[in-house]
């Protein structure tokens, strides 16, 4: 497995997203899921508080590390509602009461890499910046990092950090697959800036980038696209448009020319790209590790970057 690198934290390229722990997955399952995954070379583990039916997803992972813990990079996310709009956000009060709550459920003393989930226009970012510094003196983070912030968003932040001698932000984490390129005009230049890492999140465009989906079939019951079809909130369906379907079979059809499947070219793609530190595809089983571990094997050399890039159009 190659490695990455987020601040101080040497990681896996190929990570695991842990969505999936408490809500699709049970307790024993996830363990197998960890442990696959620790098998394969995988030593980055992301989750947040609010994965899992908002504490599961933590707590699940913490059992299944609890004698590996020296093996794993654990990162987790603060910011998203809990229980009520009071338990959110980025203030003070609630940055010291999420992180213990964190800390107690993934039953360890420290936290690797702690990432607010998305910014807090209520709260000013000095005032949480500052609350993550005392947490950082404290030993109970390593790191900190960002989520779903813009270009902008980073570089105030970054701006902050330098002024006031805080802690800075070492990653971003976004949405970011060969079907959803957006976090290139803004993000992913303020990150280079900045010094931060980029660490895609849903890089299988919610298993369309797998092959899995149809042109003309409804998605498989019980997947990704499914639940999508089925949500009124989501913008998600665009997934599944022709124009991306048409960029699924290219791709697919240079995948197996190359000897390899359509899910590892998705992987290897965001692996290669310059910024990206680990990309953390999700899994419900250890089939699945291992289909997405296999990703970090195809070091992808210009010429095929340059090719991937005519079919996506990109």
């Amino acid at each position: 497995m190659r490695t990455g690198v987020i601040g101080s934290l040497q990681v896996s390229k190929v990570g695991l997203g842990c969505n999936n722990f408490g809500a699709r997955l049970d307790k024993s399952q996830t363990e197998a899921v960890v442990l696959a995954a620790l098998e394969h070379g995988i030593t980055y583990f992301d989750t947040a508080d609010i994965y899992g039916n908002k504490g599961l997803s933590e707590e699940y992972l913490g059992a299944a590390l609890r004698n590996r813990r020296h093996r794993a990079v654990v990162g987790t996310k603060f910011g998203m509602e809990m229980l009520n709009d009071a338990q959110m956000g980025g203030s003070v009060r609630w940055v010291a009461v999420a992180v213990e709550d964190s800390l107690r459920r993934l039953g360890t003393d420290y936290i690797d890499l702690y990432q607010m989930h998305k910014p807090d226009p209520s709260a000013p970012i000095e005032e949480t910046l500052g609350a993550l510094h005392r947490l950082v003196e404290q030993g109970k983070v390593r790191e900190i990092g960002c989520s779903n912030f813009t270009g902008d968003q980073v570089d105030q932040a970054a701006a902050v950090s330098r002024q006031s001698g805080f802690p800075r932000f070492v990653s971003a984490q976004n949405h970011y697959s060969l079907l959803a390129r957006g976090v290139e005009r803004e993000l992913v230049p303020a990150c280079a800036r900045n010094g931060l890492s980029v660490m895609p999140y849903c890089p299988l465009a919610n298993g369309v980038l797998t092959g899995k989906y149809q042109r003309g079939k409804e998605p498989p019951t019980g997947s990704r696209m499914d639940w999508v079809r089925n949500d009124p909130n989501t913008t998600d369906r665009g997934f599944m448009s022709d124009r991306n379907l048409d960029i699924v079979d290219g791709l697919r059809e240079y995948a197996a020319d190359h000897g390899r499947t359509l899910t590892e070219l998705a992987i290897s793609w965001l692996a290669a790209q310059p910024e990206v530190s680990t990309v953390i595809p999700g899994a419900s089983s250890p089939s699945q590790v291992l289909a997405n571990s296999r990703g970090a094997d195809w070091a992808m050399t210009d010429r095929e970057l340059d090719e991937i890039g005519t079919i996506t159009g990109g």
